[in-house]
């Protein structure tokens, strides 16, 4: 009787998890953040003080099932004006569920104060929700600045693609100013007798119709020079935006274009046949996770089935020197070993995709058919224990459009195995560095690339609930995906950062010939700076197609950087650029870029730009960048007979060096 009691008890937990934790479709993405810094003396903590209360107003608020709303904090609540009120509100996707709408809000709020601590004003986007603040009053005001806009990599070469969009989109406003006169629209299009598109636009609610249309028209503008020739796209600003696609994207929570009040008898009868089906519903998974129950107490007991006794999973020892307080995530699913066995033909030859410090990594395919990456840690791998801890630790906290996607992993007796999503355009190395495949990497899609990584390090350094140094960041770890969009992998070298914490050192240095910051590998000295500096040479590498390590064994002599330096002073910078990519670049953006590249791998630490600059600077074709000065000499060793990509440096007592294969 004891017993059943216990198996019922777990029986309700699990049922209350299986209903109130949202699933991996229901995550609000981050998309984007803007914050017009003050000093610390320039700002009031008055103005501080009334900037946590909104937050804090607008996490409360949302908590009610309300999905827009608006508040002064600070005197002008009472009609008098002073500098310290704050002017918030915050907006959600018109199809979204009042509940998910509710947990984008909180996920933003918990964000906000800390991506802009010293924010006179502050704009926050995520994929399905807009938090935004101000000293002024913006209520019922057009606001059309920040722009921010993302765009797939399909390409689209038909003439009359732009003229089709552009009337999809204008559909879509007549419809909200005009016919229906309502803040939001969506619509489904027949490109061709076998292709649709999706479109949806929606304006904030305290906007006029004619402040939508302006907006609106707006951004339908700047559609044609970011995005007119791509399969899917999006353009924001703080009182508007229209995303476009040609995969449905809508979650259409029992809502239409309509904007008539609900029918009472319409609303009963819906209710109830909502009351009946969770009902159904709720049956089914109590019967199911009675199942589960019984088959857990089975395995618990070690009841054998056909002569085969069922392997135990065990505990990942976390070590307190390797992250201090981390455990593993409780969210990450347990895939067992026999599953990825036959998902990878048994670790077949045929499977391998390559092998690296952690251990080997193949190709498999799950049972519902989805294509997945495995690394198994070897044996051998002391390097690769202390990387499993981290990867688990780091990756399955943190997501983000331009981060590879941790699915699950496997802990069975000596067996710890991690199962990524599948990318199969393989690593930005294998495509760069190959004279054939490095033609088809247009300017285009390489600024692209340039970009999604500069907006994962920003993630990682100052937007995601941890804040992680990379440490090696490079070619080979940035994956591309189907539409090679550029995913960061490998965390098996990351650190964790406390809030307030500029740098830290370390007495055995990791990392990647040509990529290392001269700080990091000379003394151990690493901080935000140290990925910056990766990303300076990576985004040099991109832009003329050359490894760093490999150029300085060309009949140049000198590496990438000095030589790019070198130019750079000449005002030949350009002489450089593959001559069959001379007809797709823009000369501004590939001299930007390269001006940037150079700021980033500067001497002193001190003089390079922080993540969250790149990327306001690689987005704006107006601000000022400063000048650059020569950049750091190049750290390590490489010989001709070992000039992989995946060597990596291990220093155990600084100056002595260890080189190893990684």
């Amino acid at each position: 009787m004891t017993y059943m009691k216990f198996l019922s008890f777990k029986l309700l937990l699990l049922f209350l998890v299986f209903h109130f934790t949202p699933t991996s479709a229901q995550v609000p993405i981050y998309l984007y953040n803007f914050c017009e810094n003050s000093t610390a003396k320039s700002l009031s903590s008055s103005y501080k003080s009334n900037v946590n209360n909104l937050v804090s107003w607008i996490a409360s608020d949302s908590a009610k099932g309300t999905t827009f709303n608006q508040t002064i904090i600070g005197s002008s609540s009472s009609n008098s004006n002073t500098s310290d009120d704050v002017y918030g509100n915050y907006d959600c996707r018109f199809d979204i569920s009042e509940s998910f709408c509710q947990f984008c809000v909180s996920t933003a709020t918990r964000d906000l104060v800390q991506h802009c601590p010293n924010s006179v004003t502050s704009v926050i986007f995520y994929d399905v929700c807009i938090i935004r603040y101000s000293n002024e009053n913006f209520f019922g005001k057009v606001s059309m600045t920040p722009t921010w806009n993302v765009t797939g990599t399909k390409i689209i070469k038909d003439s009359t693609y732009l003229t089709k969009v552009e009337g999809y989109i204008r559909i879509l406003i007549r419809k909200m100013t005009i016919e229906t006169n309502q803040s939001w629209a969506m619509g489904e299009f027949n490109l061709s007798n076998t292709e649709k598109r999706y479109g949806f636009a929606q304006c904030g609610r305290d906007v006029d119709n004619d402040g939508c249309r302006q907006c609106l028209e707006a951004m339908l503008e700047i559609f044609p020079k970011c995005c007119g020739n791509r399969v899917s796209w999006e353009v924001v600003a703080p009182s508007c935006g229209i995303k476009f696609d040609d995969q449905t994207f809508f979650m259409l929570n029992g809502k239409t274009g309509s904007s008539s009040k609900p029918n009472p008898a319409n609303q009963e009868d819906s209710s109830n046949k909502k009351t009946l089906v969770i009902a159904l519903v709720s049956a089914l998974v109590a019967v199911a996770l009675l199942c589960c129950c019984i088959y857990y107490y089975w395995r618990k007991n070690g009841l054998r089935k056909g002569g085969f006794l069922l392997k135990k999973t065990t505990p990942i020892a976390f070590n307190d020197n390797v992250q201090r307080d981390d455990t593993l995530n409780g969210d990450l699913p347990m895939i067992p070993f026999n599953v990825i066995q036959q998902a990878t033909n048994y670790f077949s030859i045929s499977s391998k995709l390559g092998e690296g410090g952690f251990g080997p990594v193949y190709k498999g395919t799950l049972p519902d058919g989805t294509e997945i990456a495995v690394k198994r840690l070897a044996d051998t791998s002391d390097q690769g224990s202390e990387e499993f801890k981290n990867e688990v630790i780091f990756i399955a906290k943190l997501q983000h459009r331009n981060l590879v996607k941790l699915l699950g992993c496997c802990i069975e007796d000596d067996e710890k195995i991690l199962v990524y999503e599948y990318m199969p355009n393989s690593s930005l190395d294998f495509h760069l560095f190959d004279e054939e495949k490095n033609k088809q990497l247009d300017w285009t899609l390489r600024l692209s690339i340039i970009n999604g990584i500069a907006r994962g390090l920003l993630y990682l350094h100052q937007d995601s609930r941890l804040r992680v140094i990379h440490r090696d960041l490079k070619a080979s770890n940035v994956l591309l995906d189907d539409e090679m969009i550029p995913k960061i992998s490998d965390f098996g070298l990351a650190r964790k950062f406390e809030k307030g914490q500029s740098q830290t050192q370390t007495r055995r240095v990791i990392g990647t010939y040509g990529y290392m910051a001269p700080e990091y590998a000379m003394a151990g000295l690493f901080s935000v700076k140290s990925d910056v500096f990766s990303f300076g040479v990576l985004l040099l590498e991109i832009v003329y197609g050359k490894r760093n390590g490999r150029f300085i064994l060309s009949e140049h002599r000198q590496s990438l950087l000095l030589y790019t330096w070198k130019l750079w002073c000449e005002g030949k910078s350009l002489e450089s650029i593959d001559p069959i990519h001379k007809e797709s670049y823009i000369e501004s953006e590939v001299m930007k870029c390269i001006h940037i590249g150079l700021l980033c791998v500067q001497q002193d630490a001190a003089d390079r730009p922080t993540m969250s600059t790149v990327v306001l600077m690689l987005g704006s074709d107006t601000m000022p960048l400063p000048k650059p000065k020569q950049p750091a000499f190049s750290v390590g060793r490489m010989s001709e007979e070992d000039p992989s990509s995946n060597s990596s440096n291990y220093v155990d007592e600084v100056p002595i060096t260890i080189v190893s294969a990684r």
